[in-house]
């Protein structure tokens, strides 16, 4: 169980990444899977160094990590559980909420997606 701390701490970076359009941005991007910074900065109209610094405050908060894939660097959620409390959120702010599998029954991912090029 997290203490009061633990909990102000993990909701306090949630905001923080949150609290940019172009980081609220990427977190939907990747979504739907991992990929490169460049493509990132491809789909998303955005510069590399841009995409760089947010997605560099994106691991810093714990959201995001990276894979090494050769010489290059990908970018993905940092799991499927995150990506399920996105979906979460978003469908709270729509009023569109669908019921999940009470904690605890989550299956859990046997490979990451591949990043998309």
């Amino acid at each position: 169980m997290l203490t009061s701390e633990q909990r102000l701490s993990a909701i306090q970076r949630l905001g923080r990444a949150l609290s940019d359009p172009t980081r609220c941005r990427l977190l939907l991007a990747l979504l739907e899977g991992p990929d490169y910074p460049a493509g990132l900065a491809d789909r998303l109209e955005l510069t590399r160094q841009n995409v760089s610094n947010h997605l560099a405050c994106l691991r810093d908060c714990g959201l995001v990590r990276t894979q090494a894939r050769g010489r290059q660097v990908s970018y993905e959620l940092v799991d499927a559980s995150l990506a399920h409390a996105l979906e979460d959120l978003l469908g709270v702010v729509w009023g569109a909420t669908q019921p999940h599998d009470p904690l605890g029954s989550q299956s859990s991912e046997a490979h990451p997606a591949e990043p998309r090029k």
